[in-house]
């Protein structure tokens, strides 16, 4: 991983949160497994134990991606958001040009997507469509079912 990630506050105490919780609570509990798969006996024929281990390592493995994630991590000052251009953590209003329907979406971080909340991620295909537009301006977004176009309505933070 080569380039900063950014997040809002939420989203970045979201990521060590899991991350503490992983190197201890995580650890702890893999340490106990271990522990009794050991105590079973013969350890080159207990499946449980290899189970363990196996477990252990994905989740160092888990842990050592989190941690390179937190460092590249960068925290959004939403005091420096441009409003006149849709930028991370825009509100954009858009209307579907071929339907009329009209939708809401915050662009935010790839991790702190979820469309169910109407945040989609910056790097996502739509998100890439919408930044830097401004409002008056039409995003033409290529999906798979052919190219789709968005007149921004609206953009706050």
């Amino acid at each position: 991983m080569s380039e900063y990630s950014y997040y809002t506050k939420e989203g970045l105490e979201k990521l060590k949160a899991e991350l503490q919780e992983l190197k201890t609570k995580g650890r702890s509990d893999i340490a106990k497994q271990i522990a009794e798969a050991r105590d079973k006996g013969d350890l080159s024929e207990n499946a449980e134990y290899d189970a363990a281990k196996d477990a252990q390592g994905l989740l160092e493995l888990k842990i050592s991606k989190l941690e390179q994630t937190v460092s590249m991590a960068r925290l959004i000052d939403e005091s420096k958001i441009d409003n006149s251009k849709v930028t991370i953590l825009s509100n954009v209003k858009i209307k579907n040009k071929a339907n009329g329907m009209e939708f809401t979406y915050t662009i935010v971080s790839e991790e702190e997507a979820n469309l169910k909340q109407n945040k989609i991620s910056v790097k996502s295909p739509f998100g890439e469509g919408l930044l830097g537009k401004k409002v008056g301006d039409v995003a033409e977004i290529k999906a798979p079912r052919g190219s789709l176009k968005f007149e921004i309505l609206d953009i706050s933070r």
